[in-house]
């Protein structure tokens, strides 16, 4: 051969060596998610589901609808950790420009990365979560024969009736919203612009929905905190709380011991039993924290308190600053690119240190609105039961934290939490460049959080305030109302 051939068979041999080993690094990393996703879910299923059932055909089904499930929460946790990964990466490539170890760390890898967890996140919101609910519902047509593959034919004739009303409700708020006859022409594309517009509108869902949850979520977090830390002697009497909880276990032990067995009182047994034992595992829980070391004690709850302010008063400020920047550089717009430029500068202008607390900022954020998420009533029922959660309830929860999570990079983006503009895909949201939608959101985020940190420290002033003065002992008036006065 000429060493000109040898030159194009060299390069074709290292492009073809390099896809293998980038498809190699996705396998390992989405194999790895799938089985932590497994254990957390299972963690949570309830076992009269999947490991009781008698009939072959519903365990056969409840196996498949798990593992859609964890397939999907599996891509929930790809896209939370998509932008941390990406940052992280940036800035190793600077630190180590020429180290041959992690010459597999590159643009295409991270690229690759950001495309398949967009495809991945499509499939499972468009087709394998309502999959899933509708397989776990079905029970064939009437006069088929009963099993899987009636229950399969069911599922698809279901939901290629949902996809046609889906298809026409965004093509009429196609026609509706945009008037131009190319955009709504451009929709009979099924996989170039009508996909990447379904998501743009789930995506805008998503950020509208991070941007309720995450003031919420920001404030709460002092509460969650401070329920799984042990306060200070002075702020927590826990020998008071033990000495109650064990009045109140006795009494309920006396009562189980002493009711007659009937079968009229069975059912008053069994919520008496459910009582003990939640009373029983609260003493246990009191006791263990009553036990903890001083240094825990004294210095563990004040620091998690500061580090918890400081990143949210940092997440605030940040977002003020954003702002202000929006009215003055264009560059702070969010926007998509198609190639990243690793290993050339930081997204942040401290440096590696920025870069982590972008990291930490995202990572905050993220945690923050599924605290909200849950905190809010309308999300409440959805909260999973440790090893008491249905098949239904799981997957509700795996399609929220898709869509929570899926919405996170161009949350952090639009906010300005990192400078790291969004890849592939992610970029080609119609709303982002609009200059009104982002900077509202921006102005919106600040304000409710703001917002709801002043209720939350207020409230908390106001409450420690009324017990120091007393008046929490005072009777509270009572008012009669005219049905009342009525029926006297």
């Amino acid at each position: 051969m000429e060493p000109a051939e040898l030159d194009v068979l060299g390069l074709r041999e290292q492009l073809f060596h390099e896809r293998v080993r980038e498809c190699l690094i996705c396998t390992l990393l989405f194999a790895s998610l799938y089985i932590l996703c497994h254990l957390i879910i299972t963690r949570f299923k309830k076992h009269a589901d999947f490991t009781t059932v008698e009939d072959d055909e519903d365990a056969a089904v409840d196996r498949i609808a798990l593992s859609m499930c964890t397939f999907t929460l599996a891509v929930s946790l790809g896209a939370v950790l998509l932008l941390p990964f990406s940052i992280l990466t940036n800035e190793v490539l600077l630190l180590f420009p020429h180290n041959y170890y992690i010459q597999w760390l590159n643009g295409s890898l991270i690229h690759g990365l950001w495309n398949l967890v967009f495809l991945f996140s499509n499939l499972s919101l468009v087709f394998l979560m309502p999959f899933a609910y509708f397989f776990t519902e079905a029970e064939g047509f009437a006069g088929s024969r009963k099993g899987i593959l009636a229950r399969v034919y069911e599922t698809f004739v279901v939901l290629l009736l949902l996809t046609l009303l889906v298809l026409g409700m965004v093509w009429v708020a196609s026609a509706i919203v945009d008037e131009d006859a190319g955009s709504r022409e451009s929709l009979y594309d099924l996989w170039e612009y009508y996909l990447p517009y379904l998501y743009s509108c789930i995506s805008l869902f998503g950020v509208l929905l991070l941007l309720l949850c995450t003031p919420v979520g920001l404030s709460r977090m002092f509460t969650v905190t401070g329920k799984l830390l042990v306060k200070p002697r002075l702020l927590e009497d826990l020998d008071e709380q033990l000495n109650c909880t064990r009045f109140e276990e006795a009494a309920l032990s006396r009562k189980i011991s002493a009711s007659p067995t009937s079968c009229w009182l069975s059912l008053s047994a069994a919520l008496l039993r459910e009582q003990f034992l939640a009373i029983q595992s609260r003493r246990l829980a009191l006791e263990l924290r009553r036990g903890a070391s001083p240094w825990q004690r004294n210095l563990g709850y004040p620091l998690a308190m500061l580090c918890l302010l400081a990143l949210t008063g940092i997440s605030v400020l940040v977002v003020c600053f954003h702002t202000l920047e929006l009215l003055l550089d264009d560059a702070a717009m969010p926007r998509g690119i198609q190639d990243a430029p690793l290993g050339q500068a930081s997204f942040s202008i401290f440096g590696s240190f920025g870069a982590a607390l972008q990291v930490v900022l995202i990572f905050y954020l993220m945690v923050s609105s599924v605290v909200g998420f849950y905190s809010s009533p309308m999300f409440t029922r959805l909260l999973p039961a440790r090893q008491d959660t249905p098949i239904t309830k799981i997957i509700g929860n795996c399609v929220s934290l898709l869509v929570l999570s899926s919405a996170l990079p161009v949350f952090s983006r639009t906010l300005g939490i990192t400078r790291f503009d969004l890849l592939g895909d992610f970029g080609r949201f119609n709303w982002l460049g609009n200059f009104y939608i982002v900077f509202l959101y921006n102005m919106l985020f600040a304000a409710l959080t703001t917002l709801c940190l002043v209720k939350k420290f207020t409230w908390a002033v106001r409450a420690e305030l009324i017990r120091a003065f007393g008046l929490h002992k005072l009777p509270l008036p009572v008012t009669r109302t005219r049905q009342a006065s009525k029926l006297r």
